[in-house]
C-alpha cells in the first residue's frame, strides 16, 4: 500500500535527519530530492547544461562525495529555479512517492507541488541562528573551511532564492504541520515527527 510522507522546509531545519528517521522507523522508503538538485548543479558547474544535466541525471550521480559543499548548494539552488529542470524531475518523484510500502520525500516542494495529495505533510523549519550554526558544524566538521558569517549568508541568499522563484516556491502547504526544531534535539524532534504520522496513520 501506498502512504506518502512529504517533508519541506528550508536548508538546514533538519527535514533530511527527519526524514531518515522516520523511513527507519516505519519501514519507508527516503528520497531526499534535494540531492537531484545537488546533482544536477554539480553538472552544470562540470560544463552541462542545466536541463540536459537533468534530463540524463544518472543514479550513481546522487552519489558524488562533494554534493554539500558550499559551491553545488549555491547551484542547486540556482538550477532548481528552472522551471525545465524542476519539470524533467518531476516523474522521477512522483513515482518514488506512490511506491508500495510507503515512501519519504524531503525537498522545498513536496507538499505543494510534487504530492498535493501525500498522506502526512510536514513543514519543518528553525531559526536563522540556528540553522547557521548545524550547516557550519556540518560543513567544518567534513574539513571544509568557512566562517559562520559566511554560511549564513550563504543561507539567507539560497532561502531568498527558493522562496521567490516564479516556480514552485518554497512555501508550507496549506495543511502541512508545521514543526519547528530551534529548541528540540534530533530525538525530540524525531519523536513529535513518528508521532504526527501514527495519528495520520489512524
Amino acid at each position: 500500500m501506498a502512504f506518502t510522507i512529504a517533508i519541506d522546509g528550508p536548508a538546514a531545519a533538519g527535514k533530511g535527519t527527519i526524514g531518515r528517521a522516520l523511513a527507519a522507523h516505519f519501514g519507508f522508503a527516503h528520497l531526499d530530492t534535494g540531492l537531484l538538485y545537488r546533482a544536477t548543479g554539480r553538472r552544470m558547474l562540470c560544463g552541462l547544461d542545466p536541463v540536459t544535466a537533468a534530463q540524463s541525471l544518472r543514479p550513481e550521480d546522487l552519489n558524488a562525495d562533494d554534493l554539500r559543499t558550499p559551491e553545488v548548494s549555491q547551484a542547486a539552488s540556482r538550477v532548481a529555479a528552472i522551471p525545465e529542470v524542476r519539470q524533467a524531475l518531476l516523474d522521477f518523484q512522483r513515482a518514488f512517492a506512490r511506491r508500495a510500502g510507503g515512501a519519504v520525500l524531503d525537498g522545498r516542494d513536496i507538499g505543494t507541488v510534487i504530492c498535493p495529495e501525500a498522506e502526512v505533510k510536514l513543514y519543518v523549519t528553525a531559526s536563522d541562528v540556528e540553522r547557521a550554526r548545524r550547516r557550519h558544524l556540518e560543513l567544518t566538521g567534513k574539513g571544509h573551511t568557512v566562517t559562520l558569517d559566511e554560511v549564513a549568508q550563504d543561507l539567507r541568499d539560497r532561502d531568498a532564492r527558493d522562496s521567490a522563484r516564479a516556480t514552485a516556491p518554497l512555501k508550507p502547504a496549506r495543511d502541512a504541520v508545521q514543526l519547528d526544531t530551534s529548541e528540540m534535539s534530533i530525538e525530540e524532534a524525531t519523536e513529535r515527527a513518528v508521532a504526527i504520522v501514527t495519528a495520520a496513520q489512524g
